[in-house]
């Protein structure tokens, strides 16, 4: 698997690719910094996006676990830039409890290009697996100005 990481507002974040996609992004920096298209395209994309300048990712992702895993993540991913749909919602979609729905959410494994932060309990926030946990994600909800429900 190859790494790269980048600087961001959010933490130092580290993409990693397998065979083609990307399979994770993982807050911290990678010791090695490896070179390819696709890291290179995935760094650039979420750079724009923390710059306020890309709203959607066009990557080839890979997503290993369950099909229940796939398809949370495929909910999450069509969620838009700036709104948010609660655990319940994507469980009815799904024919599934929330709670299988937030399990799944908490093992994402590339956030924010598959954005978990814009799933929220019924009653507002809940946790987040990212470093910085509630708080990355209100960081990452104003960013994307879904923060009027936290207020």
């Amino acid at each position: 698997m190859k790494r790269k990481s980048i600087e961001t507002q959010f933490g130092d974040l580290t993409l990693v690719e397998d065979d083609g996609a990307i399979v994770a992004l993982d807050w911290g920096r990678a010791a090695q910094q490896d070179a390819s298209a696709l890291l290179d395209e995935a760094a650039a994309q979420l750079a724009a996006y923390c710059a306020g300048e890309r709203e959607a990712f066009d990557l080839p992702l890979r997503v290993k676990g369950s099909d229940l895993q796939r398809a949370v993540c495929d909910a999450m991913a069509a969620i838009p830039f700036g709104y948010t749909r609660t655990y319940g919602e994507i469980a009815k979609d799904l024919g599934v409890p929330a709670q299988a729905v937030g399990q799944a959410c908490g093992g994402n494994p590339i956030p924010i290009i598959i954005p978990c932060h814009r799933v929220v309990g019924a009653k507002g926030l809940t946790g987040f697996s990212g470093r910085g946990g509630v708080e990355t994600k209100v960081a990452l909800l104003r960013h994307e100005g879904a923060a009027g429900l936290l207020i």
